[in-house]
Order: C-alpha cells, then structure tokens, then sequence
C-alpha cells in the first residue's frame, strides 16, 4: 500500500493487513447460520492452505476473497426487509427528486470544492459538474478518441445528470439504472429535451441483480448510491460483472471511518449517529472505505485506489439546510411528504458526523483486468 497525490492506492496483497469492520447491526443482523457458514469457510480455507503449502498464490487469492466477506460481514437481509427498504428508497426519492432539480437542478450528489471556499448557489451546481470531472481525472479516464469509453452504466442514476453529462463528453452510450420510477422517467424526458434519447436511456432496476450481460460497460459509475446497498458485496461484484474486461470502475460513496487495528467495531455513540441517519435516509448499515477495498481485491479488480475527499464537500450540507430554510425550499419540502421531511430533518446529523471525522467522503477506483 503506498500514498501518491492524496490517495491511497493497493498493491496485490498489502490489502490484508487492513482490519475494518462494517458494523451491520445498525439496521440489520446477521443470521447464525450464516455466521455458521462463515466459520466453516475459514476453517476450510485454513486446512487447505496447510495442506497445499505450494499452491501459495491460489491460497492467497482465497483467503483474500475469505477476509473480504469476514471484515465486512454484510447482512444477508431477508427478503422482506430487503424489499421494504428498496420501497422506501424508491418512494423517497419519487417525493423529492422534483424538489431537489427545482432548487439544485439535475445533479443528485455533493460538489467538489477547494478547501476553505466561500461559494454561492451558482457556484454550487458548479461544484457539482466538478465532482464529476475530478472523479473521472482520479481514475485517469482517457480522452484519447481510440481510449475513452464508449458505453457506460450509471448505477443510481437519479434523474440521470451524470449519465447525460458522460454520454454527451464521450459521444457514448449511457444506461442509468434507479429504484425510482419517478426519477427514470424524468431522466428519459431530460435526455429527449437535451437531444441525447439515442444516447441516454434510464429504467427502473436494482442495483444489486443488474439486469446487464457480463462485461458490457467501458465504464462502471456509481455516484452516491452504494450507501442504499444492503448486501455491500453482491453490489460491487456486480459492479465488477457489468464491467468490461479492461473497463474502469468510479465508485463515490459515503463511508465511516477506517478503524484502527486495535478496534473491532465503531464507538457507541458512533454508531448512534449513524442509525439516526439510516432511518431519515433508508440506509443499510455502513461500511468502511478499507470494506469496499477488501471487496474490490476479492474480485481481482486491479490498480485500486482511494481517498477522502470530505473536506473537499465540506460547503455542502450547510448549502443544502441553507436552500431548505428559503420559503420556496421550506414549503416545497412540507407539499412533499413525510419521508422528504425527515430526510431534511437529518441533514445537520450529517454536518455532525463529517465534524466529528466520523462520515467520509470516499471515492475508490479499480480497473477490471483485460
């Protein structure tokens, strides 16, 4: 593992020394035969790798993919609560994605600013067209007509303003995945109204079973929808089955922090905040950015790297209450709903949570092997 240019980047088998926890009792818990069949897969994988001393590199491999799924210990949610919170997504975001264009326009997710700045609404939606451009320069997406991506998927595309925005830089075809069937027929109009309907298309489908053939994307992108993923795992070994082989994948999310080696499990009062904010915004548990990492390593995706970029967000949740507190903000929220109300109830918990270092900004970047 070794730092360049603020990020973190994860040689072949440096990931096994990280020792995160992803701490799933907040929403969910995980079932005892599932722990059962955790154990038995360790004590399998250590008896073999005993007896095969000189199999070391398919050992290797093993136990990484082993530590990946222990270290996260993503819930297998049951159907039922699975299906309750992907509906309270969907419905969440059928109130208040009218409200967020009206105000933000069509970019669902934070902006990229320099440290310390002092920005207005403007420079706002700026910031957000920013975040998308630093995100694709840290992966070193080519602009190289012979190398830059043609076909690209948009894994929670909201109203699709990154799916229209990457289609129309690369002249490539896009496809935006959401819960939302609000959010997938906007973005479809927008696309039409922008001249891009033969270029962007969106359509309500779930992230974690994608309904895509193996390797079809140049360009695997999720901006701020990992956090709604319950099952961690299966929604990035998607990611890395949609890819195509080559294919970069641009994962931006909201993480806790890394824990220490001499910690299991985050503070009490941690994971207090943190609940607080699943239930406003229908969250699973939260995982680590050293989660995701160990996840992205067990599907031998290559050249990873990660960083934090909370304090480059830093200016927007207070912009965001601040937009909520005008009258036209203030009344649109109350015509909403309830979920739209207690979503912006829970925006000064996550000031909080960024303040105290305990919510991180994280975007992690891998390649797909050829």
């Amino acid at each position: 593992m070794y730092s360049k240019m603020g990020s973190t980047c994860y040689s072949a088998y440096s990931i096994q020394s990280l020792n995160p926890t992803c701490p799933s009792s907040l929403i969910f818990t995980l079932h005892k035969p599932q722990l059962q069949q955790t154990h038995n897969i360790k004590e399998t994988t250590r008896r073999r790798s005993v007896r095969s001393c000189n199999s070391n590199t398919r050992t290797r491999r093993r136990m990484t993919g082993v530590a990946a799924m222990n270290a996260v210990s993503t819930p297998e949610v049951d159907v039922q609560n699975q299906q309750e919170l992907k509906k309270g997504i969907a419905e969440l975001y059928d109130e208040s994605s009218g409200i967020w264009e009206d105000i933000w326009g069509d970019h669902m997710h934070h902006g990229f600013y320099e440290p310390q700045s002092s920005v207005s609404l403007s420079d706002h939606r700026a910031a957000q067209i920013r975040m998308i451009e630093e995100a694709l320069r840290f992966a070193s997406v080519s602009d190289d007509p012979a190398k830059k991506p043609r076909s690209i998927v948009d894994v929670g595309c909201g109203i699709g303003g990154s799916s229209r925005y990457l289609a129309k830089k690369y002249g490539a075809t896009a496809q935006g995945i959401t819960l939302s069937p609000v959010q997938a027929e906007r973005a479809q109009a927008l696309a039409a109204a922008q001249g891009l309907g033969d270029k962007a298309s969106f359509q309500v489908a779930d992230a974690l079973n994608q309904p895509f053939p193996d390797g079809q994307f140049d360009l695997v992108w999720s901006m701020e929808s990992g956090e709604h993923m319950p099952d961690k795992q299966k929604f990035v070994g998607e990611l890395a089955r949609v890819a195509a082989p080559g294919g970069t994948i641009i994962l931006v999310t909201w993480c806790h922090r890394d824990l220490s080696p001499s910690e299991e499990s985050l503070l009490p009062e941690e994971k207090e905040l943190l609940n607080k904010i699943c239930k406003s915004f229908y969250l699973p548990a939260w995982c680590s950015t050293a989660d995701y990492v160990k996840l992205l390593q067990s599907n031998s995706l290559r050249d990873i790297k990660a960083a934090d970029w909370s304090e480059n967000v830093a200016p927007f949740w207070p912009a965001v209450i601040k937009s909520a507190l005008t009258w036209k903000g203030f009344t649109s929220i109350l015509r909403s709903g309830w979920k739209t109300i207690k979503a912006a109830l829970a925006m000064p918990l996550m000031i909080e949570g960024y303040k105290k270092g305990l919510i991180k900004f994280a975007i992690i970047t891998c390649r797909k092997p050829e």
